[in-house]
């Protein structure tokens, strides 16, 4: 009897012990099932050390946008960069694969990254994050990468995105029309800016807290770089300004603790790399970028990921938030 089709399985954390302790020659303790986000992730544990493993969905990500990311990472790591990395097995591989009920499904044992994430940051940590973006800047500004990986511009991040997401609009036309028009004013606005002179290469694109950690020994390590592709470095930047600005949304911190520490944070990273006052100016305008790319990838990724939380309610919060945004940082 034929098995009915599968969109999206799980694939067993016991039978994954057994295949990457044989296939990685370690020792394991324990795999666990962690979460099913974006990819699937599971901690796997050996007798002297711990691994993150992320099993991806061929929908998220094909063969050969997973082969730049560890190309990026393997080149991260041997320029110094802090950053999660990927496991080499005994046969000389970094990615395994896995013959899922839906289909080929890729895999990942990364080391782990120590310690836990800080919501709250110190002026200590903002400094270390800075000079720590700025080595990853270094290195991945003159990273030639033989994968493909996705580029951010206007389009990808501000007219594609818009048409992918036009009918979970269908019932909310006034939201919609502020997006289109708001997506015109900032294309406009960053086509005025001389981008041409911005750093430019590969960027990580989502420098939140969620994605790095910090060890009891103030040692910083970044890992998630799922999102990393061609664009602006200072997108970067702006997507650990979007850390801030959640803080003040959220009233845990005011307009101008959030700025001091964002200076504070700049400064640091200007020790390592520079990062011109223009490129900061276009901040605001990128990050609208970051919002409704988000959203695009959200409804694009509906039946395997966001189904939980995208609908119209999650939609109507998002365009006001994205509404405060421009308010509090845009001039048109």
């Amino acid at each position: 009897m034929a098995h009915f089709p599968v969109q999206y399985s799980t694939l067993s954390a016991i039978a994954l012990k057994k295949y990457i302790g044989v296939a990685y020659g370690l020792q394991l303790i324990n795999c666990r099932f962690l979460l099913r986000g974006v990819s699937d992730t599971y901690i796997i544990e050996a007798i002297d050390a711990k691994y993150v493993l992320k099993i991806y969905r061929e929908q998220h990500r094909p063969h050969d946008e997973i082969q730049g990311e560890i190309e990026l990472l393997n080149l991260l790591k041997t320029g110094g960069a802090s950053v999660a990395y990927p496991i080499t097995a005994v046969d000389g591989s970094q990615l395994q694969q896995f013959d899922a009920p839906e289909g080929t499904r890729y895999g990942i044992l990364f080391s782990y990254a120590e310690g836990a994430p800080v919501m709250d940051f110190n002026d200590d940590q903002l400094k270390t994050i800075g000079r720590q973006i700025a080595m990853v800047h270094n290195i991945t500004s003159v990273a030639r990468l033989s994968y493909p990986r996705r580029e951010y511009n206007i389009e990808t991040t501000l007219i594609n995105p818009l048409k992918s997401f036009e009918p979970a609009f269908k019932d909310l036309p006034d939201e919609y029309a502020y997006l289109q028009d708001l997506a015109v004013k900032v294309a406009q606005k960053l086509s005025s800016l001389d981008t041409a002179n911005f750093s430019y290469g590969y960027c990580q694109y989502d420098f939140l807290p969620k994605n790095f950690h910090f060890d009891d020994a103030g040692n910083l390590t970044f890992f998630d770089f799922d999102f990393a592709g061609k664009g602006l470095l200072v997108n970067d930047l702006m997507s650990f300004f979007v850390h801030f600005f959640m803080h003040v949304y959220t009233g845990r911190l005011k307009d101008g603790e959030a700025e001091r520490m964002f200076a504070v944070f700049v400064a640091a990273y200007r020790e390592t790399r520079a990062v011109s006052d223009e490129e900061l100016k276009a901040i605001p305008y990128l990050g609208v970028g970051f919002w409704i790319f988000y959203l695009g990838f959200q409804y694009e990724h509906f039946d395997d990921w966001s189904n939980p939380f995208f609908g119209p309610r999650f939609i109507k919060d998002r365009v006001a938030l994205i509404k405060v945004w421009v308010d509090k940082y845009c001039e048109f």
